[in-house]
């Protein structure tokens, strides 16, 4: 948290602070957790100082301790930029949140932005974009006039789908990562859109990809709606998914995991068809295998009724 933007603008708070960290990273919770205290008692309203002393309660298994401190970050920062509020969802073991705050997650990939590609095709061997690529090679896809690629990131899908579209566009919710994926010129089109609260419009689309956004997005009735309102007839829709059991899971990383049921289920609901799953490993972290299903779908040919079309009056 030395990031500039999480300082206090108390040049005392923020070298207590400092020494905290110091102590924290010595192994000694109990220490870090006194010294942040007396900070926060000079800056009282000091969102980001509650976050890392709920972080530090937590790890020292001071569950009441961590409650306070993340209930005070949601109440001084309704946005809850640092996910507070997913963190008191695992806590309490009593998850309400069925996506994560867009403030948390455009702030979260603000700050990755400049080292994503390294860390995540360098060090965590990330492969969605490749695999995507695959599962659409497998299921006869071959091109698309117009593609739309979701949460695009730096643009690492875009690297894949540029040779097999005609137009490709991206949306994501960071400025930073937008940034990214401009410099790499593959796209025609880049906006700063939240998927949560997409609107349908009048642009379609052949091929709709996401290969690592509804990890972080969670429910996905929403959006998987707007997707089969958004692609011609028989177009397809191609995501990457943490593998998970039964419906949507938030795990200890912050991250949702999705059961094959659920997405089936959600698939069909919305009048996709053709629908296959590919298990694979999407990435490592902490050097575990991370297990994913890269799902293929096809929206309905023309003249086919859309089981799904009374969902789409809620995002129109």
């Amino acid at each position: 948290m030395t990031d500039a933007r999480f300082l206090s603008g108390d040049a005392i708070a923020d070298s207590r602070f400092a020494f905290a960290e110091a102590l924290a990273s010595r192994g000694d919770l109990a220490g870090a957790i006194d010294v942040l205290s007396g900070a926060l008692e000079r800056v009282p309203d000091w969102a980001a100082g509650w976050y890392q002393l709920g972080a530090w309660c937590a790890a020292a298994g001071d569950s009441v301790g961590a409650e306070r401190a993340w209930r005070r970050v949601l109440a001084l920062d309704g946005e809850d930029a640092l996910g507070a509020g997913a963190r008191l969802d695992l806590l309490t073991g009593q998850p309400v949140s069925e996506s994560l705050p867009a403030a948390f997650v455009e702030t979260l990939f603000d700050q990755f932005a400049p080292r994503f590609d390294a860390s995540l095709t360098g060090k965590l061997g990330y492969c969605a974009p490749q695999l995507i690529g695959q599962a659409l090679d497998a299921a006869g896809f071959e091109r698309a006039g117009r593609a739309m690629d979701l949460g695009c990131g730096t643009g690492l899908m875009g690297e894949v789908l540029r040779d097999r579209c005609g137009w490709l566009g991206g949306i994501d919710l960071s400025a930073g990562m937008l940034a990214r994926a401009r410099a790499k010129g593959l796209y025609d089109l880049l906006d700063k859109a939240d998927l949560n609260t997409l609107a349908l419009n009048d642009a379609r689309y052949d091929l709709i990809v996401a290969a690592d956004v509804f990890t972080y997005v969670g429910a996905l009735e929403r959006i998987t709606a707007w997707c089969a309102a958004s692609l011609t007839p028989g177009g397809r829709l191609a995501f990457a998914v943490e593998a998970g059991e039964g419906g949507v899971t938030l795990r200890e990383s912050r991250r949702f995991a999705h059961g094959r049921a659920y997405l089936n289920d959600l698939l069909a609901s919305a009048g996709f068809g053709g629908v296959t799953f590919t298990d694979c490993v999407l990435r490592q972290d902490r050097g575990a295998d991370i297990a994913g299903l890269i799902a293929v779908a096809s929206a309905p040919s023309a003249g086919q009724d859309r089981e799904g079309d009374g969902e789409l009056t809620a995002i129109a």
